[in-house]
């Protein structure tokens, strides 16, 4: 199964600042993805056309499931989160991670019933600043859709605006997550066109065999968006597998 997390930045490019949102999709589609998700996506904004793009790209891809969560209000529309699976989903909550006066955030948590069994996705946009990304990730995992689903392989990914990579050996550490992301010299993903800041991470807890992670790096994604994709190709692993104790 194929994996992509994405900042698209409303479709506009990280270059040349133009919002051509058919050149969003087509980075996207290029990479063939099972599960896409995506950050900054707009609805119903002049800076782009009023467009509804969660509508415009469920359409287009027409998979089993999609899931918006409205995070931040500017005028008469916003943007945030989206999620679209081949695979349906087996639940979704929608988990705020807004912390006092600062902008909203949100976390996507879905049960994806794949063809190789469930999977617990959560797709996210962080803020900021280090001790907000803390409290958001600790209020994140602490969360009882993760607790109650501790047995279910478990991916984390999204833009985690974690410039010094400080969450690994914290949070998701003390919760058993493994850093997929590393090192972040390997990783780097903003901005687009000259990457010095690994900032798209993710991470995996359970019986997930993961081939291969990578930042998609063309002319394409140099041009689409201020920050690269990142893809994560992986396996579930079948019961006897991990009794088995492979890797």
């Amino acid at each position: 199964m194929r994996l992509l997390s994405y900042n698209i930045q409303k479709g506009y490019g990280g270059r040349d600042r133009r919002y051509n949102f058919e050149r969003t999709i087509a980075a996207i589609e290029h990479e063939n993805p099972d599960i896409i998700v995506l950050q900054e996506v707009d609805h119903n904004e002049r800076r782009t056309r009023f467009d509804n793009q969660p509508e415009i790209l469920s359409d287009y891809f027409r998979y089993e499931a999609t899931d918006y969560q409205f995070n931040h209000r500017v005028s008469k529309g916003g943007y945030g989160n989206l999620l679209i699976s081949r695979f349906p989903f087996h639940s979704v909550t929608q988990v705020c991670l807004k912390l006092k006066h600062r902008k909203k955030r949100g976390a996507q948590v879905v049960v994806v019933d794949s063809p190789e069994g469930k999977l617990l996705l959560v797709g996210w946009h962080l803020g900021l600043k280090e001790k907000q990304r803390h409290a958001q990730v600790n209020h994140l995992l602490d969360h009882v859709d993760l607790q109650d689903n501790l047995d279910l392989p478990t991916l984390i990914v999204g833009d985690f605006n974690d410039w010094r990579n400080t969450l690994a050996k914290g949070p998701f550490a003390h919760h058993g997550f493994e850093q997929l992301t590393r090192p972040p010299s390997r990783f780097r993903t903003f901005p687009a066109y000259l990457p010095i800041g690994s900032l798209d991470k993710a991470f995996c807890r359970g019986p997930i065999n993961v081939s291969d992670v990578r930042v998609v790096r063309n002319q394409l994604t140099k041009e689409a968006s201020d920050h690269l994709p990142l893809l994560v190709d992986f396996h579930l692993e079948r019961p006897e597998e991990s009794g088995n104790g492979k890797p």
